[in-house]
């Protein structure tokens, strides 16, 4: 009886170990990945672009969204964030600005130019309607 308890507290401590080990190999491959530009998440769900490193005080500067800086501990660092892109799929570009649009409103083709009366007139039946 006294064996088996041994040799169980023996397993329990050996898995243990062995799990500790696999974590901290993790930990090493993902921080050997760390580079400015890449898009990384925290431990506490805050979301950046690595700037820069310091690896002597373990700092890592995250810029947050354009302008804004966060300094984090490299620890706090736990995932590096890649584009969601199905397998197959083109990445949905979306355009700088309007002029690439083809309907104005709700399916008008861009082409036929209303004039302000017309406007009014369209808006006002579209007012009586609802009443």
């Amino acid at each position: 009886m006294n064996i088996v308890l041994f040799a169980m507290l023996g397993i329990f401590i050996f898995m243990m170990f062995r799990r500790n080990k696999k974590t901290k190999e993790q930990q090493a491959t993902l921080q050997s990945q760390f580079a400015p530009g890449v898009e990384v998440m925290t431990s506490f769900g805050l979301f950046g672009r690595i700037v820069s490193m310091d690896d002597a005080e373990n700092k890592v500067v995250l810029e947050l969204s354009p302008g804004n800086l966060a300094t984090v501990h490299r620890q706090a660092v736990t995932k590096i964030v890649e584009p969601a892109v199905a397998a197959g799929e083109e990445p949905t570009v979306v355009p700088d600005d309007a002029s690439s649009l083809t309907t104005q409103g709700l399916g008008t083709p861009a082409t036929s130019a209303e004039t302000p009366e017309e406007t009014l007139k369209r808006l006002n039946d579209e007012g009586k309607k609802d009443s």
